[in-house]
């Protein structure tokens, strides 16, 4: 915590030197053309080099097809959805069909919409997915996390936004696998005594 501190005062100190350059350029040319007698009298002054300023630009930059489009490819599950996203009114298209008619139970379109709902983007962005594998519930899950990547791209400043909220990352339960001997992965045929 003390480094933060010295950091934070040399900062200060370098930016109050930067401040002070300008008006010691501005001397009159008098001052400047005086004897070399007077110059080597006088003290020196000296002046740390001050660190160039600094800009306030995006981590990342916007990833943007020819199209305008913004692309990711989200997953959970056994479930890959890849999806488009661009700037619009808000409809949803999954596999060619409606977000409502393709995912009929309201818990799966809620899950869908979730990163504009975070992100205060609520019908402004056409979503066009394409999902294999799966069920329905990996499925809207693997479209949520498409979307997010895909917003993240769009405008790279909402990406902290959706990393917080944990819609980056991809959900890496998955089934585990049947194992010889047993009746699935960890259940155990019956037993029998005699």
């Amino acid at each position: 915590m003390s480094d933060k501190r010295q950091s934070l005062s040399d900062l200060k100190e370098i930016t109050e030197a930067a401040a002070a350059e300008p008006a010691a350029e501005a001397k009159p040319a008098a001052e400047a053309e005086a004897p070399a007698e007077a110059a080597d009298e006088a003290p020196a002054e000296t002046v740390e080099e001050a660190a160039p300023p600094v800009e306030e630009t995006p981590l990342r930059e916007q990833e943007i097809d020819d199209l305008g489009r913004a692309y990711a490819t989200g997953r959970r599950k056994d479930a890959v959805a890849r999806v488009w996203l661009k700037p619009g009114k808000g409809k949803i298209t999954v596999n060619g069909r409606d977000q409502s008619t393709y995912f009929a139970r309201p818990t799966l379109r809620l899950v869908i919409n979730q990163p504009f709902d975070i992100s205060d983007r609520k019908g402004q962005y056409d979503i066009v997915a394409t999902v294999k594998g799966g069920g329905l519930s990996g499925q809207a899950g693997a479209v949520k996390h498409g979307i997010s990547q895909a917003l993240s791209r769009y405008e790279p400043k909402l990406r902290g936004t959706m990393k917080a909220a944990g819609f980056l990352t991809r959900d890496s339960r998955v089934v585990e696998r049947k194992k010889y001997g047993r009746a699935k992965a960890r259940k155990s045929f019956q037993f029998s005594k005699r």
